[in-house]
């Protein structure tokens, strides 16, 4: 899973209340992609190769930071759907915000050797 943004607090934006826990809006991958092999159509590969996001909120206190990062913008896919922007979407913004992010999730998936070969004459420059 990866860090969104931060949520801001419902009750009082300015300062937390005291108690109330700190929140962040987390994307990820709820079922990832079956094994593809080389012998495969490319119709069957395209059917093994759906990914399931997920859009959820979670203290702050359950996310361990980690060094890597991800180079996909994620807050376009999830921040467009949100309407104020204070909180975790709901309804139908949770669902076009997995939408979206499952829209990223298997064009990245299925598009791994030209992101890598961008990577390495970045790099190589």
């Amino acid at each position: 899973a990866v860090v969104v943004r931060p949520l801001e607090s419902q009750s009082a934006p300015d300062s937390r209340r005291k108690g109330q826990p700190t929140r962040v809006l987390i994307a990820g991958i709820a079922r990832s992609p079956r094994n593809v092999t080389r012998s495969m159509s490319k119709k069957k590969v395209e059917k093994r190769s759906k990914i399931k996001p997920f859009v959820r909120s979670v203290n702050v206190n359950h996310v361990f930071p980690t060094r890597y990062q991800v180079d996909m913008d994620l807050k376009k896919c999830v921040g467009e759907s949100t309407d104020g922007g204070s909180g975790a979407p709901k309804g139908d913004a949770k669902s076009d915000a997995c939408k979206a992010l499952k829209k990223v999730f298997e064009e990245r998936y299925l598009n791994q050797r030209d992101v890598t070969s961008e990577k390495k004459a970045i790099g190589s420059s």
